[in-house]
């Protein structure tokens, strides 16, 4: 029976997009060891004085699994790399490098040749210190196949005992990504792992046609939009195992929902406030489903209806296929955007704020409703409450303001602002948003947006 080695790279899907806690990391390697995985994978190194503790650390905790760290693309790094795993039962050294001609070019603009020279030059590099050296190839399926054996075999020559071949782009399906694994069995003598893509929403299948093909391993994580499942593969391989002649170290039982309570554990924003509100924690990732949306809705105040929400699922969906997790910010930034997009009734014709250290800010906005034209003048407490009293009186009604939120969305002098205005009426709460380089601005576009819904909302259009 052939064993099929399950890496698991969840600490490099889930920092992606933001940080963990040394806590988070080490929580996360316990319970990946814990379910049977034979390699964890350690993100490259951004900061060593900080990395180098926690992977020292984690190397020292770790009792079955191989630890994988990249080495970086500068042989005199690599030694400092080693240092940070070579207290680990057995570490390993991954040189990664784009093999596709296109990344080659755009990202470290070199070509083929010299490529596969230095791809030579960083596994000779990493023997010295590691005798477990993997060569990982990036972006491999948009890469001439000859090419790809090519490189392969420079690296196994230079001391690479195995190679990974990974669909970055997403573009394989499993008859296509079963092919490329034929060749590379068939002309290079050393195991071949796979690192599937989700992306097209076939990553379990296509796993299973590169075992089928002779993959000697492939590349989970618990969490992630485009990533292979580990519960999910897991599944695959538990029902196929005696029809392909093999065995894997995953334990199948209760895996999903050990899984399910690693992901509740991790916190990956930058506060608490990011990911609770009053006291409820919203986390939301790529297995959520449109019952969790309305949940997590709900625990915000909103009663979002079946249309609207499938609206924010389809928005949040879009967004974790940049991030890997969404929290209660995120998501109400999505709800004010995506839900219940109603006609306008207000419009906002013109402001004029007058705020400065030493005198009242005094606010005149002028509105529109059909042909009819309001304006209103109010004082307040800074531009924008100023701003807001003055859209009262326009419309004749004060809405309870239930949160106000502003963030920066780009960087710089001219750095546009993003604002959040949540109004209370009879119960409900109805969100706004606002895009401005011009924060009051955009503070006044979300009041007035929000307004519209409650309007539209309870037949005052």
């Amino acid at each position: 029976m052939k064993k099929i080695r399950i890496s698991d790279y969840s600490l490099r899907s889930l920092t992606e997009n933001g940080s963990l806690l040394f806590r988070e990391k080490t929580a996360i390697v316990s319970s990946v060891e814990g379910f049977g995985a034979d390699a964890i994978e350690l993100p490259p190194i951004e900061n060593y004085k900080e990395d180098e503790v926690v992977y020292k650390t984690i190397s020292s905790a770790v009792e079955n699994c191989e630890i994988c760290l990249p080495v970086g693309f500068d042989e005199k790094g690599i030694e400092a790399v080693y240092n940070c795993i070579k207290g680990a039962k057995k570490p390993c050294l991954q040189v990664e490098v784009p093999v596709s001609t296109v990344t080659m070019e755009y990202k470290y603009h070199i070509k083929s040749d010299k490529m596969l020279k230095k791809v030579e030059s960083l596994c000779k590099e990493a023997t010295k210190f590691c005798k477990n050296v993997e060569f990982v190839a990036l972006d491999a399926t948009r890469a001439e196949t000859e090419y790809l054996v090519e490189i392969i075999n420079a690296a196994r020559n230079a001391g690479a005992v195995a190679a990974t071949v990974c669909d970055d782009a997403g573009v394989m399906t499993p008859k296509n990504f079963e092919k490329i694994i034929t060749d590379l069995k068939e002309k290079c003598d050393i195991p071949i792992y796979v690192k599937v893509s989700g992306a097209l929403n076939m990553a379990t299948a296509t796993a299973l046609y590169a075992i089928e093909a002779g993959a000697d391993g492939i590349k989970t994580s618990i969490s992630g939009n485009n990533e292979l499942k580990t519960h999910e593969i897991a599944q695959v391989l538990e029902a196929e195992k005696e029809r392909l002649g093999i065995t894997f170290g995953l334990k199948t039982s209760e895996l999903k929902s050990d899984i399910k309570e690693i992901k509740k554990a991790v916190i990956k924003h930058k506060s608490v406030e990011d990911t609770t509100y009053e006291g409820i924690n919203i986390l939301l990732d790529g297995e959520s489903t449109v019952a969790d949306v309305q949940t997590a809705a709900g625990a915000l105040g909103y009663e979002l209806s079946p249309e609207d929400g499938e609206k924010v699922y389809k928005a949040l969906t879009r967004v974790l296929q940049k991030k890997t997790v969404i929290g209660a910010k995120e998501l109400e930034a999505i709800v004010a955007s995506s839900a219940s997009q109603v006609p306008s009734t207000y419009h906002l014709e013109s402001y004029n704020i007058s705020s400065s250290n030493i005198t009242t800010s005094m606010a005149n906005v002028i509105l529109t409703k059909g042909e009819t034209r309001l304006t209103g003048i109010a004082t307040g407490d800074g531009p924008i409450d100023a701003a807001f009293f003055a859209i009262e009186q326009c419309v004749g009604y004060h809405y309870e303001l239930d949160a106000f939120e502003i963030q920066a969305v780009t960087e710089g002098k001219e750095a546009l602002g993003s604002t959040v205005v949540r109004l209370r009426s009879e119960g409900k709460l109805y969100s706004g948003t606002g895009l401005s380089t011009d924060i009051v601005g955009a503070s006044i576009r979300a009041y007035i947006n929000a307004l519209n819904k409650i309007v539209y909302e309870e037949g005052l259009a």
